[in-house]
């Protein structure tokens, strides 16, 4: 099965007063029809830029080089009126505040079906239609009432829905996730994610969903790349990187991760913080950090990705084991 998005060697240089940041390195990675690739990692490890960068979005200081196809379309080198054309019929966007996708002197209704109408040729009556069936299909109440509301007349949890109907409009191919529930209580982050699976399972879309939050991935993805210095370190089907990691940062997020059981233990903290963009390490970007700290090697060259079995990468020149093989 051909991907939806499928980006090769991205690269992005942005030009800042203080040089140019490295903010996506040599990045490859794959989504297909029905399928949930999630991009996790701390905050500037490239997770966004990568996916922004790929559908026509990133800053215009930005150099991107590589190679993305969409539908097996290469959108390498097309104009931008054609590159947001492609994006407004076959990628919807979730962002992390739905008030930042809402125009609080429109009504909800005009807003969701507005891509819609310019790219599908809807009437305004159709348009209107569509808007109530597709605040219906998202879970909010009384759509045929709420259709004329504001954003403000709305909860968080509500807003969010009301963007996800919009990123639905069109019926896109893709669904671009970028932190869709971090700022929501647990309860309504958990109706958003179980919103997003069930219209996946009905309509077939494929989804990236970008989060730091390895909770929600395990429970949602098929695949995951973990990003850290603006390259994956490691990838894969969920279930092997998460049951079987192999990169010491892949274990020590995972070993980060909040549990319940623990009671009041003291949460587990990965020494350190991430490298700056403009002075990343010439050698393995985690290296500064890593508890396992290898020889010169890893300071100084840049580990390539290597197997760790079907589908399963990592770059390292140690991989390691997990806990499980070790026993």
């Amino acid at each position: 099965m051909k991907p939806v998005l499928a980006v090769e060697d991205l690269t992005v240089t942005i030009g800042t007063r203080r040089g140019p940041a490295h903010a996506v390195a040599g990045v490859d990675w794959a989504v297909r029809p029905g399928e949930t690739l999630a991009l996790v990692g701390e905050s500037g490890s490239g997770k966004s830029m990568s996916v922004l960068a790929a559908t026509g979005l990133a800053p215009r200081t930005a150099r991107v080089t590589g190679r993305v196809h969409l539908l097996g379309m290469e959108l390498t080198g097309v104009t931008e009126e054609r590159r947001r054309r492609l994006r407004g019929r076959h990628i919807g966007f979730v962002f992390q505040d739905p008030m930042t996708s809402l125009n609080p002197v429109l009504t909800v209704g005009r807003q969701v079906t507005e891509a819609a109408e310019e790219h599908l040729g809807l009437t305004r009556r159709a348009a209107r239609s569509r808007a109530v069936e597709l605040l219906d299909m998202v879970g909010i109440p009384s759509a045929g009432q709420r259709v004329d509301a504001y954003p403000h007349q709305f909860s968080g949890g509500m807003r969010q829905r009301v963007v996800i109907a919009m990123a639905l409009a069109c019926e896109p191919d893709l669904l671009i996730a970028d932190e869709p529930t971090t700022a929501l209580d647990v309860t309504t982050q958990a109706q958003i994610v179980e919103l997003v699976g069930d219209l996946q399972r009905r309509l077939g879309t494929a989804v990236v969903w970008i989060t730091h939050d390895l909770g929600v991935v395990a429970g949602i993805a098929d695949t995951v790349a973990v990003m850290y210095g603006g390259r994956i370190l490691e990838q894969g089907p969920v279930d092997a990187v998460f049951g079987t990691p192999s990169h010491p940062y892949t274990k020590a997020l995972l070993a980060a991760r909040p549990d319940p059981a623990a009671g009041s233990a003291e949460l587990v903290t990965i020494a350190g913080a991430p490298p700056s963009p403009l002075d990343l390490p010439a050698g393995c970007a985690f290296w500064p950090r890593c508890p396992v700290r290898g020889d010169a090697r890893c300071e100084h060259e840049l580990p390539p990705l290597v197997p760790v079995s079907a589908g399963h990468q990592v770059r390292t020149f140690y991989p390691q084991p997990s806990d499980g093989e070790r026993r």
